[in-house]
């Protein structure tokens, strides 16, 4: 039963990256001790399972090879869980069918929907924070939980507009869905400057009330800006490297909550992998000094 599900592995409390084939040579050649590499391999990575659905092929020879060596999470983008017919069963049998094939650290979804009845659409969309939707995602996340016979996390979305009419704010919503379902969060931090630029919430309060026993991975990325007359305008499209604000955020939140899992997505605009080990250096040094801080204050704390 769920009560009794764990997290079957742990991701390491390391920097990450999304892998991409453009990188699968160097990223192989950096955590293989057997290739010699002039750049650090990730702590661990993360692959979009949609990607790795057919039976064979170069993609899961290269995923094979690197997983000898890595720690892999699953970051799903096409379950829907919001979709009012709910998940594609399909795209769940298929997930499964990878997640036994691999057995990866962590497997996440979003707090998002992205078909109908007939159509499925490019995108992720966002929800309400209604009861009504929360009682409908817990249905989803618990029949996933359940196929899968592991805890998933959910990730906060990037949002561009807000629904009228809410029953609470996002990070409620998060919290209660955890709390009904059994699932973990997964804190897209770049996606929580994305939203309160747009909507105009704070998002310093926002990364204050998440709970961090509830998280299990972060991600951190880049995104577009486009400037208005009324406003900028942030595009999550994972494009270029980290923004300063970001960089802040995250370090705020891992000061509270300590070391965490962290990854470095880049989706578009593709960058040579020593800009991914960049920005990966980049994370690591910003726990490091979260670290160095708390055993400081501890130690201060107890003179």
């Amino acid at each position: 039963m769920l009560a009794d599900m764990k997290f079957p592995k742990s991701l390491p409390p390391l920097a990450g990256i999304g892998l991409k084939p453009e990188h699968y040579p160097p990223v192989l050649e950096a955590v293989s001790a057997s290739i010699p590499s002039s750049l650090p391999g990730p702590g661990w990575v993360e692959v979009h399972p949609q990607n790795y659905f057919g039976a064979g092929g170069p993609p899961h020879r290269w995923l094979s090879a690197i997983a000898e060596h890595c720690p892999l999470s699953f970051h799903s983008v096409g379950l829907s869980l919001g979709s009012a017919a709910g998940f594609d069963p399909d795209e769940l049998e298929q997930l499964a069918q990878l997640c036994d094939r691999y057995g990866p650290a962590m497997v996440s979804e979003h707090l998002s929907w992205s078909g109908s009845a007939s159509n499925r659409y490019p995108d992720l969309l966002p929800v309400p924070y209604t009861d009504v939707a929360l009682d409908h995602f817990v249905t989803q996340v618990s029949a996933v939980q359940d196929r899968l016979k592991r805890r998933i996390l959910v990730e906060n979305p990037s949002r561009y507009l807000a629904f009228s009419g809410d029953d609470m704010d996002e990070v409620d919503f998060l919290h209660l869905l955890c709390e009904r379902s059994g699932c973990g969060i997964l804190l897209d931090v770049n996606n929580v400057e994305v939203s309160s630029t747009n909507l105009g919430f704070d998002p310093v309060a926002y990364i204050d009330a998440i709970d961090p026993g509830l998280v299990g991975e972060i991600h951190l990325a880049g995104h577009a800006r486009e400037e208005h007359p009324d406003g900028p305008l942030l595009i999550d499209d994972h494009g270029s490297k980290v923004s300063w604000m970001t960089w802040d955020l995250f370090s705020r939140f891992v000061r509270r909550a300590g070391r965490r899992p962290a990854l470095i997505e880049w989706d578009t605009d593709i960058p040579d992998y020593a800009v991914l080990a960049g920005e990966a250096g980049k994370a690591e040094a910003i726990m490091r000094e979260a670290e160095r801080q708390s055993a400081s204050e501890m130690l201060h704390g107890h003179a």
